[in-house]
């Protein structure tokens, strides 16, 4: 363990993380089944923006040097990227359930590790493709295309893990010359615009009971933000990464115990392939670091 870091407290806090991730997921389902899907976005950037400038205006140089970036066009790409992602994810949520769009999501990592090559010019082996192919077919089982049953929604969260994993690799990418600090500013910032933008011509009247719901969609978003940001400074990436495959058990518990779905065989099996497929891709890539 280099100086610093705290691998085990950095577990922790990846496990809270996912677990308040999953609770937002679930909250977002219940709200969006009976509001409008922009609205309820919308306010939770605005949240959302509210934390990251709080943040922002704590730490060394204030707003303004958060916001100072050599590469604005990229930034605000990621941050309507995101805040589009999330519209998308949350779609599918009230389309085909958490379980399966979580499942089908989890493939992001593996989206991830093949345009790692030709976006950020890394290096992927043959056994990296060859997991690569192996978690694709996870998601073909979870699909069942051709078998009576496939849900043309299921292409819903696909998009959703192809718009996330974009997101995830331009965020590598504008590391390269932008602090943690501005990259987070201009996330919480550019999706709270266009959100406001989009969600202004559906806002809709909530009833105060399901305002408090908003209020805790809220919390847990800038809750499970601080946490993340909290354990990526205690441990090194690549030892906590791992265990954000987790958001997926405690979304599907709570697909499960709260909203009644159920866990088709196909969609457990695929999963699993999806997972194993994603940690090996991670494992390989940490070793080639090594």
């Amino acid at each position: 363990m280099s100086a610093g870091t705290n691998t085990r407290l950095g577990v922790l806090l990846m496990v809270a993380t996912t677990m308040i991730f999953a609770l937002q997921d679930g909250l977002s389902l219940h709200l969006s089944s009976t509001y409008n899907v922009y609205m309820v976005v919308m306010v939770r950037y605005w949240f959302f923006a509210a934390f990251v400038m709080t943040v922002s205006a704590k730490q060394a140089g204030g707003l303004r040097n958060a916001a100072r970036t050599k590469q604005p066009a990229l930034q605000a790409f990621r941050g309507v990227l995101l805040a589009a992602e999330i519209c998308v994810m949350v779609t599918g949520f009230t389309l085909l359930g958490m379980v399966e769009s979580l499942a089908i999501f989890s493939a992001y990592t593996l989206i991830v590790a093949a345009l790692s090559g030709p976006i950020l010019g890394e290096i992927v082996g043959w056994r990296r493709w060859l997991a690569i192919a192996v978690g694709f077919c996870g998601v073909l089982v979870i699909l069942k295309p051709g078998f009576g049953v496939f849900s043309p929604y299921a292409i819903i969260p696909f998009f959703a893990a192809f718009m996330f994993a974009l997101y995830s690799l331009l965020t590598r990418y504008v590391a390269r010359l932008d602090s943690t600090a501005t990259s987070f500013f201009w996330t919480g910032v550019m999706g709270c615009l266009l959100m406001s933008v989009i969600g202004a011509f559906h806002f809709e009247n909530m009833s105060p009971s399901d305002w408090g719901l908003m209020l805790c969609l809220c919390c847990t978003g800038a809750v499970g933000h601080w946490l993340l940001i909290r354990c990526y400074e205690v441990a090194e990436a690549s030892a906590v990464q791992p265990f954000t495959y987790l958001q997926l058990v405690f979304g599907a518990s709570i697909g499960v115990l709260v909203f009644g779905e159920v866990v088709r065989p196909n969609v457990a099996i695929g999963a699993l392939l999806v997972v194993a497929a994603g940690l090996f891709t991670l494992w390989r890539a940490r070793v080639a670091k090594s």
